[in-house]
């Protein structure tokens, strides 16, 4: 297929790679030139606008926030002059702004598919991304080469973009309460002398087996905090959940909670670590960072 694909972060280089690893056209795009050079040099074409990249038959868009979505391609000049079917949007954006974008698009022929995704950088460089997709039928079928190339399963929500947008936001507020629980178990056991790692093989090999307790686990026990979910993204995910439930009359105040234990590590300048860092923040809490 011929796609254009906006947004070259940590993820979005690693999708678009995997697009060209399938044998897709890709078209690429992004504010800083580095990622566009080197997925260029791995087959892809250079868009020198955004609007070059709206060309294809599908668009997609990686970007980081509400607020960059909206500025670079909710735009009605640029959609009315836009060439490309799809715009399929794999950001964690909120509810509102999927609406928004929905009808947006529909009003000047463009179908619009929301697609975030689950999984770390790792995951997305092996094509092992879980793909929460909601649009038309026909839209997400037009679409479903390229999240094959992309993840391993495509969870088809329904025909309400901002569908895919919730269940994303839901399984990133779960995600992040296990981290903080987890964090505050580790220093739970540290204070009163036992290793992190002795817990770490407790917990994963009885109650809490899996990739979210083994991954995080050990980067909290090891205090490695290599940069993939940044903390600063955590914050971002957490507030759209307070936002969303806001909206829809929902009380979260375990997420009250952990905007909190976010903005901790923000403070003390972790910001631009991996979500794993609440550790540090547990610990400090504890007296024994």
């Amino acid at each position: 297929m011929n796609v254009g694909f906006i947004g070259l972060g940590a993820m979005g280089r690693e999708m678009a790679a995997q697009l060209l690893k399938a044998g897709h056209r890709v078209r690429v795009w992004n504010r800083s030139p580095e990622p566009v050079a080197a997925l260029v040099e791995l087959g892809a074409e250079a868009a020198a606008t955004p609007a070059a990249a709206l060309s294809g038959e599908v668009l997609i868009s990686m970007l980081a926030d509400d607020a960059a979505v909206a500025d670079l391609l909710l735009d009605e000049v640029l959609l009315a002059s836009a060439a490309v079917a799809v715009h399929v949007n794999m950001a964690t954006v909120s509810p509102e702004l999927a609406r928004r974008a929905a009808e947006l698009h529909q009003r000047h022929g463009i179908g619009y598919v929301a697609a975030p995704v689950l999984g770390r950088t790792d995951v997305a460089a092996a094509g092992n991304l879980n793909i929460l997709a909601a649009g038309e039928a026909a839209l997400l079928d037009r679409v479903a080469p390229l999240f094959e190339a992309i993840g391993r399963h495509t969870y088809r929500l329904g025909e309400r973009p901002e569908l895919a947008n919730v269940a994303k936001i839901s399984a990133n507020f779960l995600l992040v309460s296990a981290v903080e629980a987890l964090a505050e178990a580790t220093a739970l056991a540290e204070a009163n002398g036992l290793a992190a790692a002795d817990l770490l093989e407790v917990l994963t090999g009885t109650v809490f087996p899996g990739p979210v307790y083994a991954g995080y686990g050990s980067m909290i026990a090891e205090r490695r905090y290599d940069p993939a979910f940044r903390l600063a993204l955590g914050l971002k995910d957490v507030n759209l959940a307070l936002d969303a439930g806001t909206a829809a009359h929902v009380p979260l105040p375990i997420a009250s909670v952990l905007r909190d234990a976010l903005l901790d590590g923000i403070a003390h300048g972790e910001g631009e670590l991996d979500l794993a860092a609440l550790g540090e923040t547990a610990r400090r809490r504890a007296g024994s960072a």
